[in-house]
């Protein structure tokens, strides 16, 4: 059995601001957890256009040796980056295993597990919205931390995917009525809770200030909190107005765990908002 999987730092390439990542364990068919390892000697990307062959790395079980494909470990930074972590075939070390075999006796051991999602920390604070703009309403109540399991994430493959991976997030925060928004969000798909409208934004390019802007003007009229969640992330001006207007903003990578990107969204999602 490998090693547990450790907090390692990594570089936004955007901003060059750390963050910590854990690898994901990905369930295989056979029981064992599979947890893609991390290449340190490879810096790592960010995501401006995505590709369908580029969102899958091919791992192999350390039980079973099947391989298969499971989504590329990926870390939303709280500049708006989508960071794309980089990985190795090659296993992991076993815990006091010795030096590393020297060249021509074998495939050298990987960096050991990579990291896995970690909130991210809230960006720098925006200008003062207009006089103009209605006092927003605080951000929604989430369940009490200490009385929430651990959340179960399903893998994101398909839009619809994305959709049933937030509907799952709100349920662990606690909205248990979850359903599709009556009305129709500017992009992606609406849903909603008593209490709470949600847009879900599984589209390649990332979120715009209209977006966000929209979403809380819905939220306004119905009385609602709102959250936003985005596959690709959010455009600087989209994550200024969200913190303007208290949205929480969150990133989904394709292991379908909500990553936060601001401070309403870290407050969400330890419980504390």
């Amino acid at each position: 059995m490998g090693a547990m999987p450790e907090s390692v730092p990594v570089c936004c390439p955007a901003c060059r601001r750390e963050r910590l990542y854990t690898a994901p364990c990905y369930p295989c068919a056979c029981g064992a957890p599979v947890t893609p390892v991390l290449d340190r000697r490879t810096a790592p990307t960010t995501v401006a256009h995505r590709a369908w062959d580029d969102e899958w790395v091919a791992l192999r079980c350390p039980a079973c040796h099947r391989r298969h494909q499971w989504p590329h470990p990926e870390l939303g930074c709280a500049c708006g980056a989508v960071i794309r972590i980089p990985v190795t075939d090659h296993p992991a070390p076993e815990p006091g295993a010795g030096p590393e075999p020297e060249s021509g006796r074998g495939p050298e051991p990987g960096p050991g597990p990579d990291p896995g999602p970690v909130t991210s920390a809230s960006t720098s604070p925006p200008p003062s919205p207009p006089a103009s703009t209605p006092t927003p309403a605080p951000g929604p109540k989430p369940a009490p931390a200490a009385q929430r399991r651990a959340f179960r994430p399903v893998a994101i493959r398909t839009a619809r995917d994305a959709v049933t991976a937030a509907a799952l997030y709100l349920n662990w925060l606690g909205h248990g009525d979850i359903r599709r928004a009556d009305q129709r969000p500017t992009s992606g798909i609406g849903l909603a809770a008593r209490g709470l409208v949600a847009q879900v934004d599984p589209s390649v390019r990332p979120a715009s200030l209209r977006d966000v802007e929209c979403l809380w003007l819905t939220a306004m009229t119905e009385s609602a909190d709102c959250v936003y969640f985005s596959l690709a992330g959010y455009a600087e001006e989209a994550r200024a107005r969200a913190d303007q207007l208290r949205v929480p903003l969150f990133v989904l990578d394709l292991t379908g765990t909500p990553q936060p990107v601001n401070s309403m969204a870290d407050a969400l999602d330890a419980g504390d908002a």
